[in-house]
């Protein structure tokens, strides 16, 4: 293991390690143990599509106990990353439906506002001529979607410093990278009351966004008025609420069997789990939307002949004048629209099956054993990880598995390109699946509809490295935009870029 990570740059993702280890071996396996101490826990690393299914959803093994010391001070100790059993379960019913494709559509005015204010920093930054960090750029639009989508706020983190991203973006700095490295437990000895401090500053201030919207709410039911109109609450029909309008309804349904909002003050029980999942949600943006833009931006610069077919496809689908594209989304003609940019959405595929946020990362079982090729492996006391980025770019499951080909999601069954079933993994399979990969597609989507052919996005990683005199290892699979673990697979030092006008 240490042989193959001296190969590759020092920040390198654990899946990206793992990645090249399966590829380094003599004979390579889908399923292999890995022994990453004294920096990480000992794993079973999974690369089979039928394996990964056992262990997601034939037998869905529980999630990686030592998940919780990472994602917690993220998301808050009631998520439904870390949560089991029947509380998980009534958590995740309680936010599906806010979740689902058929709502989410509904919300892509908002979507679509978020998004121009993205083209106005955007722009801001081709007329400043300056080297700036995507990554950023993209997490504040990202949470700012969320803040509209979720709560129906306008958080304004694109065009201002938010207490929330601020704390966020702290705690995200202060989470060890190995949480299976004993020294974590040492080192950082502040790091306990920063957590305690980011999530104080966290919870504050979306217990009062919460307020604010239940009081709106209330009002509104009432017939006293038109609550909150700075935020642009919206009421009525489930068609364009906000997520947590229809989780409480679900919540107070579920739990209390009252009419949703019948009650005076919104129950403590929600208030403390809906703040989790809020955090969550954001864990969420910044764990794979904010990190796809930047790839997929990454991947058109590489690729002009994928960025000639996507510009084509937006001529055609949303006419040539980018001005009106903003108004035609929002319109009623926007989710018909939205569906017909299908070369956009395997562009957005492609890019997540070579640059995954996330895995799913189980703990084995005494007792329980999966098969492979005849032989069984133990899994009690190991850490179980199916690893999207080893399996989406594995030779058995995929043609031509390194190169960057959008169209492999365009071919018919039976194509040398399709897809096998079970292979691509970005959001997982199974009941622990990703609650917001309909909102992640849709607003990246929507981000690309808006931005590709106005800004040209490039980044600027040689000319930091010739300004800074940089040497060593910095590539990862030929690429020197790689994965690094910053609370999730992020591109590292986050994207240098600079923009300018698209010719």
């Amino acid at each position: 293991m240490a042989g193959i990570a001296q190969k590759l740059p020092s920040d390198a993702h654990g899946h990206v390690i793992t990645t090249v280890a399966q590829q380094n071996m003599p004979v390579p396996s889908d399923i292999f143990y890995l022994d990453a101490s004294p920096i990480g826990a000992p794993l079973l690393a999974i690369a089979s599509p039928a394996v990964a299914y056992k262990v997601t959803q034939e037998h869905s093994l529980p999630k990686w106990p030592v998940l919780g010391d990472y994602v917690d001070p993220m998301a808050g100790s009631h998520n439904l990353v870390t949560l089991e059993g029947q509380e998980w379960k009534k958590w995740r019913n309680v936010f599906n439906s806010g979740f689902s494709a058929g709502h989410m559509i509904t919300l892509v005015p908002g979507i679509v506002k978020d998004a121009q204010t993205f083209c106005d920093v955007l722009q801001y930054h081709v007329e400043k001529n300056d080297m700036f960090q995507m990554e950023e750029l993209a997490t504040r639009l990202t949470v700012d979607i969320i803040g509209r989508v979720v709560l129906d706020t306008e958080l304004h983190s694109q065009t201002s410093e938010n207490e929330l991203v601020s704390a966020f973006r702290s705690q995200v700095s202060w989470v060890p990278k190995d949480l299976g490295d004993p020294r974590s437990l040492i080192l950082g000895p502040l790091r306990p009351f920063v957590y305690w401090y980011n999530e104080r500053r966290m919870n504050k201030y979306i217990h009062r966004l919460l307020d604010e919207r239940f009081a709106s709410r209330q009002l509104k039911q009432n017939g006293n008025g038109n609550g909150n109109a700075s935020a642009g609450l919206s009421t009525g029909s489930k068609r364009n609420k906000p997520v947590i309008d229809l989780a409480l309804d679900s919540y107070l349904t579920e739990e209390a069997g009252e009419k949703a909002g019948s009650t005076a003050r919104m129950d403590s029980t929600f208030k403390y789990a809906a703040t989790c999942q809020i955090r969550t949600f954001i864990f969420a943006g910044h764990d794979t939307t904010s990190s796809t833009i930047c790839f997929v931006y990454h991947m058109l610069q590489l690729h002009p002949s994928a960025l000639k077919t996507l510009i084509a496809e937006h001529d055609a689908v949303l006419g040539t004048s980018t001005e009106d594209t903003p108004n035609l989304l929002s319109s009623s003609q926007g989710p018909q629209v939205l569906s017909k940019l299908v070369y956009t959405t395997a562009i957005i595929k492609e890019t997540l099956r070579l640059f995954p946020a996330a895995s799913s990362v189980r703990w084995g079982e005494p007792g329980f054993t999966v098969n492979f090729e005849g032989r069984d492996y133990p899994t009690e006391g190991l850490m179980i990880w199916p690893v999207s980025c080893l399996m989406h770019r594995n030779p058995n499951y995929w043609s031509r598995p390194t190169e960057f080909l959008p169209e492999r999601w365009l071919v018919p069954e039976g194509d040398p390109l399709y897809p096998v079933k079970g292979a691509y993994r970005p959001f997982e399979f199974g009941p622990r699946n990703c609650i917001g990969q309909e909102l992640a597609m849709l607003e990246t989507k929507v981000i690309l509809a808006m931005t590709v052919r106005t800004f040209d996005v490039r980044d600027a990683y040689k000319e930091l490295d010739e300004k800074e005199g940089r040497k060593g290892v910095k590539e990862a699979f030929g690429d020197r935009m790689y994965q690094v673990l910053k609370g999730s697979a992020k591109p590292v030092e986050a994207m240098p870029a600079r923009v300018r006008l698209r010719v």
